[in-house]
């Protein structure tokens, strides 16, 4: 991917360190892109992703947030814009899980994923949003899942969750797009990533054995498609869901 088509722009990945997230950052940096990512509690591993670009001639900058907190998306983006002087990509990301049946979820449980999968990405949106309105370009890019589209059983939080952010994207796609900022979302399937790690091997098999594309999905067969959405090319896509899922039938 030609440096060009990013020339000096600046992206945030929430929940950098791993996974989707890394793979995107990866690739963005990659492409030239200054790269600031989030991390919860991964230091060392978002380090070593900070080193890696480094060495290869990019820029990058790692900082601890957790989006639990109401506060931290907006320090996050101020923090990147304060680095790198604007921010012209935002990748929400950043989540996590509490899975459960509904009759046995605890209300922190359904809290605490709200919270960092929507409540935080609808906040960093928002600060994200300044800098891009007034240099009237922008690329937000939304994390969803499957999980959002047709539900899972005991995922109800997360489902709840990943729905939320279609319904977001769609919305403030609206909102912004005179302004030349766009706003998407991907919806992975299942993609073997520590969320992933601890569903039943047996639910895994299943999905494997329905997709057309009979294996189990990679981060780095998602993070192309989030570039590709924050990307000049994609200047008339917006409001758009992209399964990325190996054909499941929905």
């Amino acid at each position: 991917m030609p440096a060009e088509r990013f020339a000096d722009q600046v992206a945030l990945v929430t929940g950098g360190s791993r996974g989707i997230g890394r793979a995107a950052a990866a690739l963005f940096a990659a492409a030239g892109v200054k790269v600031a990512i989030t991390y919860r509690s991964r230091k060392a591993e978002a380090d070593s992703f900070v080193e890696e670009v480094s060495r290869a001639g990019g820029h990058a900058m790692a900082m601890q947030a957790d989006f639990a907190d109401s506060g931290a998306p907006a320090v996050a983006v101020e923090a990147t814009v304060k680095e790198f002087g604007r921010l012209d990509i935002l990748v929400n990301n950043a989540g996590l899980t509490r899975d459960t049946l509904v009759m046995r979820m605890s209300e922190a449980d359904w809290d605490v994923v709200l919270q960092t999968n929507l409540k935080a990405a609808f906040l960093a949106s928002k600060a994200a949003l300044r800098p891009m309105l007034k240099q009237k370009y922008g690329r937000i890019v939304n994390v969803s899942s499957l999980a959002g589209v047709v539900g899972n059983a005991g995922q109800a939080n997360y489902s709840a969750s990943k729905a939320g952010l279609i319904g977001l994207t769609k919305a403030l796609a609206k909102e912004v797009g005179s302004r030349n900022i766009t706003v998407n979302a991907v919806a992975p399937g299942f993609i073997t990533t520590e969320l992933t790690s601890t569903l039943p091997a047996e639910l895994l098999e299943r999905a494997r054995q329905a997709a057309a594309i009979p294996r189990i999905g990679t981060p780095d067969d998602v993070a192309p498609a989030i570039v590709f959405l924050a990307s000049p090319e994609a200047s008339y896509i917006t409001g758009q869901v992209l399964g990325i899922d190996g054909g499941l039938p929905i």
